[in-house]
Order: C-alpha cells, then sequence, then structure tokens
C-alpha cells in the first residue's frame, strides 16, 4: 500500500541504518528495547548506528544505554519531538553517506522490534519506499483479556491501517532532511512528520504490516496522549 500510484523513481540502495531511540525515564524497559534492537542490528546487512536521546532523564536509563554500548545525546526538552530530532541530527552528523543510502529506523524505550525488523525495512527501502509506515502491537501482558479481544478485532493480516506510530517508523535521511524533521513538540510528532512527507510529490511513503514491533500496552504514558492515549480511548478495560 502506497500513497502514490504511478511507478517509484530510482532510489540508491540502503548502505547505513541510523537507529534513533527517544527515551524519558524509562529504566524499567530500555534494556529490553535496546536489545532487541542489537539483535535487529546484527541481521540488518549494513552498518548500524544506535543513538539514544536521553530527554531530561532522571533514572538509570543514562547509565543502561552506556552499557549497552550504543550512542547518547542529552537534552532537556521533555518533548519527544526534541528528543527524536537530536539523536537524528547527532547521528547523522557523523555520518558521512549519501543521505539518500541512509535510513533512519525510529523505535520508542517501551517497544521490542523482532530481528528481521531491520531488514525488512531494509528490503521496502530498496525496492523504492522513502517512509515506510509499520505497525504496533500492545504486549498483550499489559491487556486484559477484552481488550486484546478488541485489539486483534481491528487487525486484517495484510491490509496494515496505516496509523502512524514513532515505534515503528522508518525514512530515507534525505527526505528527513527535505520535510525540515521532527517539529520540537511533546507528541504527535510522528503524524506531524508523516504528514510533510506525504504532501511532497517526490516521496514515496508505503504502509506495511510486514513487521510488528511490540510497544508497551500501557495506558498512562510518557505524554499525554501517544500510544498509551490510544489505548486509553479505544480500548477500555
Amino acid at each position: 500500500m502506497t500513497a502514490r500510484t504511478a511507478a517509484a523513481p530510482s532510489r540508491p540502495r540502503v548502505t547505513r541504518v541510523l537507529v534513533v531511540v527517544p527515551v524519558h525515564d524509562e529504566e524499567e524497559l530500555l534494556a529490553a528495547c535496546l536489545g532487541s534492537v542489537a539483535a535487529a542490528a546484527d541481521g540488518a546487512g549494513v552498518p548500524v548506528d544506535v543513538v539514544v536521546a536521553l530527554d531530561d532523564c532522571h533514572d538509570a536509563s543514562a547509565r543502561l544505554a552506556r552499557a549497552a554500548g550504543v550512542r547518547t545525546v542529552a537534552v532537556r526538552a521533555r518533548a519527544v519531538g526534541a528528543a527524536r530530532a537530536a539523536g537524528i541530527g547527532a547521528g547523522l552528523a557523523r555520518c558521512a553517506d549519501d543521505p539518500g543510502a541512509v535510513w533512519i529506523a525510529c523505535t520508542d524505550a517501551d517497544t521490542v522490534v523482532p530481528p528481521h525488523w531491520l531488514r525488512t525495512h531494509r528490503a521496502l527501502a530498496d525496492a523504492g519506499a522513502d517512509v515506510v509506515v509499520g505497525t504496533v502491537r500492545p504486549d498483550p501482558r499489559d491487556l486484559t483479556p477484552r481488550q486484546l479481544a478488541a485489539w486483534r478485532a481491528t487487525r486484517v493480516p495484510g491490509r496494515p491501517n496505516g496509523h502512524v506510530h514513532g515505534a515503528n517508523l522508518g525514512v530515507r535521511a534525505d527526505a528527513y532532511l527535505r520535510a525540515g524533521g521532527f517539529a520540537p513538540v511533546v507528541e504527535h510528532e510522528d503524524v506531524d512528520l508523516v504528514g510533510r512527507l506525504r504532501a511532497d510529490p517526490a516521496t514515496v511513503v508505503r504502509a506495511s504490516d510486514e513487521v510488528d514491533v511490540v510497544t508497551s500496552g500501557r495506558t498512562v504514558g510518557r505524554t499525554p496522549g501517544g500510544y498509551a492515549g490510544y489505548l486509553r480511548g479505544a480500548f477500555p478495560a
């Protein structure tokens, strides 16, 4: 499912992946996230740089990131858009690759990605996508049986709903820069960016359910709304 019906123009093959994880006091979930990202990086087939953007953290998140051996950048914005932008900026600043061949893969600190996550994003990019809007699954351990059944009823395999989630979002670096990057907002930064990317007729956007990520099913998150707010409103206990 693409946002363009015309044949996609030729794109450079991806030669490097930059994974960015924004973090605000996520010591309980961050280690699992970074462990899953490391496994996905092992199977990516190209060099992978991981940057954790520590946004006004006062817990053990910074220590956990250092223990995982990833690069960190510290901000004090209390805004996920600013954190994502800072992480991407730090990663791209040290990257000499053609921006058209660099794939930015975004996820969240309360999310676990599967081992084939980056390999699948790369394949979609190499097939012509500039943006991949991926799907997410709430962690079933956090849901009641009623909530889980209601969520499952919304999913049709092979028919991605096109919902935008920063926990599973990929974008080619040149398209990201052309669109102006993430806005420094406290939520919906992902929807805002994809809206600007879709408005560019030169950008190919693909919604895909070829690879789910599993994100926390908590109903009180780090932003007023976000995925936690969606679960809270759509699937009441």
